[in-house]
């Protein structure tokens, strides 16, 4: 490893700790000194965690089980929608400036700091994870690493940036409609969403119980799995989360793509993408002789996806709406407004449709064992953009961007989102495998950046 540490592996910065070679408070100032020059442009941090920080890495410094830590001395900071003790915990807002500072981290950071990583911050967000651009009206807009004129995407905007623009080798996240993804595919790095149930959501903001993932991102796939195995373990606080025995992927990472099926979804995932996402899409599919499928109803997905978001996120928020509403930001505020008066009838025929459509699609994978999709349908719009044009039509950004992530996690299927690096901006592509199976995306993405087709793109700061 490098003395500058900004672009180094999560991996190989906890080697070097772990030997000696460099101490995790060297790794710690040298982080805490690139993030106080990049944030200025990028945006990205809300809060910057630096005296914690410094305490932690002199505490595994001083450790004598450091050989032991996997992620000893590694930076990592989390999007603010999840509890950080002594900070309160924003989920992007204004109203929630006045909360009660967190008692405690979320559980996620506490495997992730029992492990040996530093927090060294928290991580702008669009307003309640209600957002697919990452432009946060309290807080200004997180940048895109690549262009700071141009979106992070979102909600997990600032996680993008902290990750692609070299501040952290790994940050937090949540995906509910594309919150992971999203901002992976606009800021040129991998993010796992995970199946639902998988990690524990205790101790963050919820937006939509029944759909809400949280999940790493990372600028490698070997980084991802490390964090991601870090994380894993039942927790009987979240009833979400699944009992179910730890399932290590980081050894079949290097086992290849021998015996793995892949297909790649036709359709509705190709109708509408750009040039950008459809050049994408087919360099992985050709790389990994993927044939066509056919992902049954994905466009009613989406809309039955709408109706489940907006009226699960109207329940949470009423008494605010009722109280507060001048306080949201209007275009969150007037979704979760309509969200309350859709009518019971068509939820339950969303609920109902939702059970069809998962039967559907994981009926599929008894011919596959994963399936391509874009990630986004376009390369990162600019801040402030309201609309972008496909095939001649006039697409709404902020609605739009969730186009081909809505159908996947409303099933809560686990996706590798990976960075196809073209030029002047990257574009992702998701890799989705059935329920509980990470570990054959990680081993397709792994294969893919082992042969150059898809990297994290080292943006020009």
């Amino acid at each position: 490893m490098s003395d500058d540490v900004t672009w180094s592996s999560a991996a190989d910065i906890a080697a070097a700790v772990q030997s000696g070679k460099v101490s995790a408070l060297e790794v710690t100032e040298q982080m805490l000194g690139v993030i106080d020059k990049r944030n200025r442009v990028l945006n990205a941090f809300t809060a910057v965690t630096d005296e914690r920080a410094r305490a932690r890495a002199k505490a595994i410094d001083a450790s004598p089980d450091k050989a032991k830590l996997s992620l000893a001395g590694v930076p990592f900071a989390v999007k603010n929608l999840f509890d950080i003790e002594g900070l309160p915990t924003l989920a992007g807002s204004k109203i929630n400036r006045a909360r009660t500072p967190a008692p405690r981290d979320a559980v996620l950071m506490e495997r992730l700091e029992a492990a040996g990583a530093v927090l060294v911050g928290a991580l702008n967000m669009g307003e309640y994870a209600y957002d697919f651009t990452g432009e946060n009206v309290h807080d200004g807009p997180s940048r895109n690493p690549h262009d700071p004129e141009r979106m992070t995407g979102g909600s997990s905007g600032g996680s993008g940036s902290a990750v692609g623009g070299g501040m952290v080798p790994l940050a937090l996240g949540s995906d509910t409609n594309g919150s992971i993804r999203v901002p992976s595919s606009l800021c040129g790095i991998f993010g796992l969403k995970p199946t639902y149930g998988r990690l524990t959501r205790t101790r963050s903001f919820p937006f939509v119980a029944s759909l809400d993932h949280l999940g790493p991102f990372a600028r490698t796939v070997r980084d991802l799995a490390l964090s991601y195995d870090t994380m894993q373990g039942f927790d009987a606080e979240d009833a979400a989360c699944v009992d179910r025995p730890l399932e290590s992927t980081t050894p079949f990472l290097e086992q290849g793509l021998d015996g793995l099926r892949v297909a790649v979804a036709g359709g509705y995932f190709r109708k509408g993408a750009s040039p950008e996402a459809l050049s994408a899409l087919d360099a992985v599919a050709k790389a990994l002789n993927a044939r066509e499928v056919e992902i049954p109803e994905a466009n009613r997905a989406r809309s039955a996806a709408y109706v489940i978001t907006t009226t699960e996120g109207a329940a949470l928020h009423l008494e605010r709406l009722r109280r507060q509403a001048n306080d949201f930001d209007p275009a969150v505020r007037d979704r979760l407004i309509a969200g309350a008066m859709i009518p019971s009838t068509l939820v339950v025929k969303a609920q109902n449709f939702r059970r069809w459509y998962r039967d559907a699609v994981l009926a599929l994978f008894k011919d596959c064992d994963a399936i391509l999709a874009p990630a986004t349908p376009v390369t990162a719009p600019k801040i402030g953009q309201v609309n972008f044009t496909l095939d001649g039509i006039e697409m709404p950004v902020r609605a739009n961007m969730g186009l081909y992530t809505q159908p996947i996690s409303f099933i809560g299927l686990p996706v590798v989102a990976v960075p196809v690096p073209l030029k002047p901006l990257p574009i992702g592509v998701q890799i989705i495998a059935a329920p509980w199976r990470e570990d054959v995306a990680l081993r397709i993405a792994q294969a893919l950046e082992t042969m150059g087709v898809v990297a994290a793109p080292r943006p020009a700061l």
